[in-house]
């Protein structure tokens, strides 16, 4: 999965031609998360901070974010982790005061960092497990031909399996994420240290529990996640639970996970809605659409959820 999806993204902006993120729907998603961090900046004393955004995409919900800052007189340092040079390119072209870094841990000096994470967790590679008769198996990969399958490996130790889920019945399937965890607990170390807080998007479960949610996305439909390696998007549905147990033995302090449509609808989308359909009449059922995606629970408000770390001393993020 990372090898494929580092070849995957390495080479060509896929938003838009095989899927498409909440930012790129509408201008409302990135203003709201602007104005969540310009709100949490005022409350704790208007300090110096970066902006920091893990795989910002074409760099759109960062230009719609510190536009509404500026708005209130937020202007902070950009940081992106980011390491396909195409996507760095169409960043490029969005926020040209960006500073680049291949991993978060290059991020320079001690400010409050405000990190922002949207669909990024989803696309770091998982491990998976399935229950045989009588032990759990890691699930591997091998080739057939010209294809990739799955295949169950060797035994695993059974300490290696939460003794909660070790009675699982034969053929269910487990899914760890130890990639997601390690970045969650190195950007909740930084913000325990240099104060501060992340904000992150992205569907997945609230809790731990058994299924095999890796999938592939190609030309905005659902494909073989076996088939073309390298060629589309897998990802995998993020595990709420473990990210925050992740972040949370840093020390801060862990808000939600809330749907996104809850989460949209506190910051105030729906006043945002109307003010943009006042401002521009002939795009009022246009704006409206993207209002719904965003957050009917019939698209993307109920499968994709928010959730915060914030630093000790921070105060209370909105939303949530």
């Amino acid at each position: 999965m990372a090898e494929a999806n580092a070849a995957y993204y390495g080479y060509r902006d896929p938003l838009g031609r095989d899927f498409i993120t909440a930012p790129e729907i509408s201008q409302m998603f990135g203003e709201l998360v602007g104005l969540w961090i310009a709100d949490l900046w005022s409350r704790a004393g208007a300090p110096s901070i970066r902006y920091v955004e893990l795989g910002p995409g074409r760099g759109t919900l960062a230009a719609d974010a510190l536009r509404a800052m500026r708005a209130a007189s937020l202007a902070p340092e950009v940081h992106f982790v980011e390491t396909s040079r195409t996507l760095r390119a169409a960043q490029a072209q969005r926020v040209p005061t960006a500073t680049w870094h291949d991993r978060f841990a290059d991020i320079p000096g001690d400010e409050p960092l405000i990190v922002v994470a949207n669909e990024f967790f989803d696309a770091l590679p998982i491990r998976q497990f399935v229950r045989g008769r009588s032990a759990w198996h890691e699930r591997l990969v091998r080739i057939e031909g010209d294809s990739f399958v799955p295949a169950a490996g060797p035994a695993v130790p059974a300490g290696a399996i939460p003794a909660s889920l070790g009675d699982a019945i034969e053929g269910s399937i487990l899914e760890i994420a130890p990639t997601s965890a390690a970045v969650a607990g190195d950007v909740a170390d930084a913000i325990a240290v240099r104060g501060g807080a992340a904000l992150v998007f992205d569907y997945g479960h609230v809790r731990t529990g058994f299924g095999d949610t890796l999938q592939a996305m190609a030309a905005n439909r659902y494909a073989d996640p076996w088939a073309a390696p390298g060629e589309q998007d897998l990802t995998a549905h993020v595990d709420f639970q473990a990210l925050g147990e992740a972040a949370g033995a840093s020390g801060v302090r862990l808000f939600g996970p809330t749907t996104q449509g809850a989460w949209l609808g506190e910051l105030g989308i729906d006043v945002r809605t109307e003010a943009l359909s006042r401002a521009a009449p002939d795009r009022a059922p246009e704006i409206a659409s993207a209002r719904d995606r965003l957050v009917s629970p019939r698209q993307m408000g109920s499968l994709f959820k928010a959730m915060a770390f914030v630093a000790e001393g921070w105060p209370h993020p909105a939303g949530f």
